[in-house]
């Protein structure tokens, strides 16, 4: 499983409904990260550019792929923004192969 963070935007007519009769989403939103095959971390509501920051694991990119596509085709959210994240013990290894590749940057030395 991977993990991904949600960064999630609503639109004002969803805000406007959600203030006039206020409703946790979470258990509608959990259905369908399960029935694409994850399992939900958390979500917090959150200042500034996005109004709800989301944790989900989800068996592969096209899993989470297609609960943003998702999402965001309902209409309610104006922004859905998903990023996968790697665990630390990816990152080091992500580092190690980055410090073997041999990749030379534009005028770099051979």
């Amino acid at each position: 499983m991977a993990d991904y963070m949600l960064q999630i935007s609503y639109s004002t007519a969803a805000y406007a409904a959600l203030i006039k009769r206020p409703e946790n989403r979470i258990e509608a939103v959990r259905k369908v990260i399960e029935k694409l095959g994850g399992k939900l971390g958390g979500f917090w509501f959150a200042f500034g550019d996005h109004d709800l920051v989301g944790m989900i694991e989800m068996p592969d990119n096209v899993a989470a792929a297609a609960f943003a596509m998702a999402v965001s085709a309902g209409g309610a959210c104006k922004n859905v923004k998903t990023t996968p994240l790697l665990k630390l013990e990816e990152g080091m290894e992500a580092m190690k192969k980055a410090g073997t590749c041999g990749y030379k940057p534009v005028g770099g030395k051979k």
